[in-house]
């Protein structure tokens, strides 16, 4: 089998849609020839549903990230369907509508407590869920949006982002010990079903697609799928703790 991922064990969370990132990437992972397992969280039948329109048939396994029975059994659940992993993607976010659209200074601290967890600390528990099944070469590649700066609307979850790139390079320099990398991609505005929950999400969309030098397409995921399925192969062996923009160029610019 040939292909850049021939060979490679990977498990994919956040596939909700064909919209997803998380689609694109297990579409074109199992393209290149890695062998996909997916997790989903609550409609398992919506997710086995999507998964039907990859290019092979692919198992489902129900995953919330913050339950921590699911987390403990998710290495013993995995291994009935493949016998180890040499790659996990976290495309995981969630806030409430109160910390999202303009919320912030209103937003309780159970809410906001909620939206760490499941867009923050879950990059971590993930990992460590997986590690028993994985091995010195193997890579996590989490999913984040520009947290350097503060965004209209993103709030909470732009605080959530900030969180989670901090964590990326904490997560790559403990499991680095074991041979493992952990780096981000972090995509420009793209109109899945996540964007189209945040109030005046539109904001971002108008400026990116206008000023980003190569310009950005608001409905083509397959170029931030390719950078996460590049950082899983072995084309990385290096590189940890990175972020790398896949915006069209966005977030170099000034004003």
């Amino acid at each position: 089998m040939s292909g850049l991922l021939a060979g490679k064990r990977l498990l994919v969370t956040g596939v909700i849609t064909d919209q997803s990132i998380a689609f694109s990437v297990a579409k074109i992972a199992i393209e290149q020839g890695a062998t996909v397992v997916l997790t989903g969280f609550g409609r398992l039948s919506l997710v086995e549903r999507i998964a039907k329109r990859l290019p092979a048939e692919v198992p489902v396994i129900e995953l919330d990230v913050t339950n921590t029975e699911h987390l403990s059994t998710l290495a013993d659940r995995v291994t009935s369907t493949v016998d180890g992993l040499d790659g996990v993607v976290h495309s995981i976010g969630f806030a409430p509508q109160s910390c999202l659209g303009g919320g912030f200074l209103d937003a309780p601290w159970e809410d906001v407590a909620t939206a760490l967890h499941v867009s923050t600390y879950s990059y971590k528990s993930l990992a460590m869920a997986c590690l028993p099944l994985m091995k010195p070469g193997g890579a996590v590649v989490g999913m984040t949006f520009d947290a350097t700066k503060a965004w209209p609307v993103y709030d909470w979850m732009g605080v959530a982002k900030a969180g989670l790139e901090s964590a990326n390079r904490y997560l790559a320099l403990h499991l680095g010990k074991q041979g493992i990398r952990a780096n981000l991609v972090s995509a420009g505005p793209l109109r899945t079903m996540a964007a189209k929950s945040i109030p005046g999400f539109e904001q971002f969309e108008e400026s990116w697609a206008q000023r980003a030098p190569l310009g950005w397409s608001l409905t083509d995921q397959e170029p931030a799928a390719r950078a996460v399925l590049a950082l899983l192969s072995d084309w990385f062996p290096a590189t940890t703790g990175e972020i790398v923009h896949v915006d069209g160029g966005y977030h170099a610019l000034g004003a």
